[in-house]
């Protein structure tokens, strides 16, 4: 009988230097899924064996953890910085995209999720974390720019701790299941949320 391999252990074929922007690609795509199914702390060498590639493959596109966590999580960071630079834009909108991106990637919401408090962290996960917690510090100043004086979320770590709530709650087996729930996570904490929907540019 004729053996598939799974999606752990797919091997797309090393055919040398011209490999080398497919082989990223898959490593992204690879630690996407990882840290889907596993969270930030997942080890490299589940993403390296997930994109079929050797971990030295690996460590010449991404030289830390925190190298690979980057490139997964830069364009969901980049796309809110956006959203909060372009013109005429509020904070409805804003926290549109933002959910938009925490319906589309759990690894966005292991972002949200990153210990900002300096506590000790492990040689292992601590570069991961810490880039993490920088990348929510740009959320968090692309949200707060908008915030109106008197704003329910105005007092200090309200913001992102509502975000951090309705992230929790961003469950379900479908992108349609995982938006209501978000949604009503909002409605919950009395925040108004423009259409969710990627940066149109």
């Amino acid at each position: 009988m004729t053996q598939h391999p799974t999606t752990e252990e797919r091997r797309p074929a090393n055919d040398g230097p011209k490999a080398a922007a497919r082989n990223r690609a898959a490593l992204i795509a690879a630690a996407r899924e990882v840290y889907a199914e596993h969270g930030l702390n997942a080890p490299l060498s589940r993403i390296a064996r997930r994109a079929g590639v050797g971990q030295g493959v690996l460590y010449r596109h991404f030289p830390d953890r925190a190298a690979v966590a980057n490139a997964v999580l830069e364009e969901n960071v980049r796309e809110v910085e956006q959203a909060a630079a372009a013109a005429g834009t509020t904070l409805a909108g804003v926290l549109g995209v933002l959910t938009w991106h925490l319906t589309e990637s759990a690894a966005f919401i292991g972002l949200l999720h990153a210990d900002r408090t300096g506590g000790r962290t492990d040689d292992r996960t601590g570069g991961v974390h810490a880039h993490a917690s920088a990348l929510s510090e740009r959320v968090e100043r692309s949200l707060r720019g908008h915030l109106k004086d008197g704003h329910r979320l105005g007092a200090s770590g309200d913001l992102m701790l509502a975000v951090a709530m309705v992230s929790g709650a961003v469950t379900g087996p479908t992108r349609e299941e995982r938006e209501r729930r978000a949604l009503t996570a909002w409605r919950l904490l009395g925040v108004e949320v423009g259409a969710v929907r990627p940066f149109a540019g």
